[in-house]
């Protein structure tokens, strides 16, 4: 999906004040005839909120207009890379923990710490929360919320299987149980028990951290090798081989994003998404969808998942708006009426005030989201190192081999070996 939209065609035509206190403080730090330009990736209902709070901060500043541009994941980043590299970045940038250091540390994205004093108000953030946005000591990005990886799960197909749906004890082998259980008995058409994880990155990142390892050491060096990606492809080779998970010509139609997850496709009972991803799968699937955590690899073993930033906001350091782009960041994370609009789609509130005043409102889906990051209990480990220069394009090396190794192209050891090798390329260009 892409799709641009300027003020005169914002969804929402009309939106109340702020109050006369916060307007003035914001219209200190904004100069007459302001345009920004914004641009994040997400499904449509995530679209529909942030033009919805767009509009809301267009409505306290006549002054400023913001262009909003929206795309798929997997579109998202070359589009950055290719405007960056012209010259052409926008104002305010939706940017992941996985390339935000990579960014950061190329000149790309502006330091925030000068705005803290004022315009950036970040007073209800923990200091961790910052820490997370933080790269050599400046600020570069505030968190839009906190997740973690989850699968969302079709619970009309368990119930209609008489399947109990999973805990927090399941394990790795009693997925594939009920992948093939699910597959054999649906009586659905095409339809599968689970979608192939192989070429997820936060899947594999679970399971190494439960064998004790990591994506990436805090030297920004790999810390797997080629046995344990061996491991992993085995493993989903046998989903496949069994009909647990969907064949790789359906997974290729999954571009990552929420439109295009198997569940959401109707082609697998469970796809592989981050927590503040359920408000948005319920939005578009009529059938009722829960979250639950990833399986361990073994009984009692755990560790794998952890709290995260869901993604940052961001100031390009081309950006001749830079304050004003401050203001509409802090505005977004703080503002009352905005985190009503927002609701937790973006993730649970950093803020603890924003927190306190949302919680009252949320509707099930969004506790559920709440809920899922205070419950993970054993399953839960430390935030990992930051990654790497050049982990964006690992990410997309591993999607590719992952198909590749699904479409036979590769034995699971042939991919394993290629794909630590690319990897290992990667980190030496960058």
């Amino acid at each position: 999906m892409s799709l641009v939209i300027d003020r005169r065609r914002m969804l929402l035509g009309s939106a109340a004040a702020l109050s006369a206190a916060s307007l003035a403080g914001v219209s200190r730090a904004i100069a007459q005839e302001t345009r920004l330009r914004l641009m994040w990736w997400g499904s449509a209902p995530r679209a529909d909120r942030t033009f919805a709070v767009s509009e809301l901060f267009m409505a306290a500043n006549e002054s400023v207009v913001i262009d909003g541009e929206t795309v798929g994941w997997d579109d998202y980043w070359p589009r950055l890379a290719t405007q960056v590299a012209g010259r052409n970045a926008p104002d305010v940038i939706q940017m992941d923990y996985r390339y935000i250091f990579e960014y950061a540390r190329r000149g790309s994205l502006a330091p925030l710490d000068e705005f803290l004093d004022g315009t950036l108000d970040l007073s209800g953030f923990d200091q961790a929360t910052i820490d997370g946005g933080s790269v050599d000591g400046s600020l570069y990005g505030v968190s839009l919320g906190a997740n973690s990886a989850a699968m969302m799960v079709n619970a009309a197909v368990f119930e209609e299987l008489g399947i109990p749906l999973p805990d927090n004890s399941l394990t790795l082998a009693r997925l594939k149980e009920i992948g093939d259980e699910i597959t054999a008995n649906s009586g659905r058409q095409g339809f599968y028990g689970i979608a192939d994880g192989s070429g997820g990155e936060p899947f594999l990142e679970n399971f190494l951290r439960q064998k004790g390892k990591a994506l990436y050491t805090a030297d920004g060096e790999l810390a797997f090798d080629v046995d344990d990606i061996h491991e992993w492809f085995e493993l989903w080779a046998e989903m496949r081989a069994s009909g647990a998970c969907v064949p790789p010509d359906v997974q290729a139609l999954d571009q990552r994003q929420i439109e295009t997850g198997m569940v959401s496709l109707r082609r697998a009972a469970i796809s592989y998404a981050h927590s503040n991803q359920l408000v948005g799968y319920q939005a578009i699937n009529e059938e009722p969808i829960v979250m639950r955590a990833y399986p361990r690899i073994a009984d009692g073993v755990g560790g794998g998942h952890y709290r995260k930033p869901s993604m940052f906001f961001s100031v390009s350091a081309q950006s001749e708006q830079k304050e004003a782009a401050a203001a509409f960041i802090s505005f977004f994370v703080n503002d009352q009426e905005a985190a009503a609009i927002l609701d937790v789609e973006r993730g649970v509130p950093e803020s603890a005030a924003v927190r306190d005043f949302l919680a009252p409102q949320l509707n099930e889906a969004g506790r559920a989201g709440v809920e899922y990051i205070g419950q993970l209990g054993d399953l839960a480990g430390p935030l990992p190192p930051p990654p790497p220069l050049g982990a964006g394009e690992i990410d997309r090396t591993l999607v590719r081999v992952s198909e590749e190794v699904a479409f036979d192209q590769h034995s699971p050891r042939a991919g394993a070996e290629a794909f630590v090798a690319e990897a290992q390329s990667i980190l030496e260009r960058a």
